[in-house]
């Protein structure tokens, strides 16, 4: 029988961290701190302690939270659908919608942090390094598996292709506010599918628009 104040030290630490990532996509991780924490929550800083020693400690857990997050919001829903080319157009898809649910103001907690740290050195760095690789291994992956099933052409280069759909997803969530999210995520949805859809032995397999 799991302890009830286990569960409920759990759900918070949890929401906490939730308010963390959303803050970072607004100030950077940089700019998150026990007391900015303490004081968006309207809790003692004394109270955060408990579970985070240190202001790196706090940035590490709150890296952990944000790629939880995005295998709830985005892996997840992709991994429903079959495999192959429609699973590798629906991580794209839920991958923009969560970008438009505005579930964090900033848009993206990744690509905020990867601009924030890409010329630095350090635990931070290495942890956030690491998940941009794995992200992008799994999209390869997603694609390598669709050329298995004969749903991309033999000849489809996965590394490249991985990468144009990440470009897709980064340039929309960067230039969403600079722009509307009404023209970007269409015009991030209508590139990768055009490509896809090029690349596809069977284009039925995708929707045409």
């Amino acid at each position: 029988m799991v302890d009830g104040r286990v569960a409920r030290g759990e759900r918070t630490r949890t929401a906490v961290l939730d308010t963390a990532v959303a803050l970072v996509t607004k100030d950077g991780l940089d700019g998150l701190s026990l007391g900015q924490l303490a004081e968006a929550l309207g809790v003692s800083k004394s109270g955060l302690f408990a579970h985070w020693r240190s202001k790196q400690d706090l940035q590490l857990a709150t890296v952990e939270r944000a790629r939880e997050q995005w295998a709830e919001r985005v892996i997840g829903p992709a991994r429903q659908v079959p495999r192959g080319v429609r699973r590798l157009w629906a991580l794209h898809v839920a991958r923009l919608d969560f970008y438009a649910s505005s579930t964090l103001p900033g848009g993206c907690f990744f690509a905020t942090v990867k601009f924030e740290y890409n010329a630095r050195s350090g635990p931070l760095y290495e942890r956030i390094a690491q998940t941009h690789a794995e992200w992008m291994e799994y999209m390869e992956k997603l694609a390598r598996q669709a050329v298995e099933l004969g749903e991309l052409r033999p000849d489809t280069d996965v590394a490249m292709l991985a990468y144009e759909i990440e470009a897709a997803g980064v340039a929309a969530v960067m230039q969403f506010r600079l722009l509307s999210p009404q023209v970007v995520y269409p015009l991030a949805r209508r590139a990768v599918l055009g490509r896809l859809r090029g690349l596809c032995t069977d284009p039925t397999l995708l929707p045409e628009e």
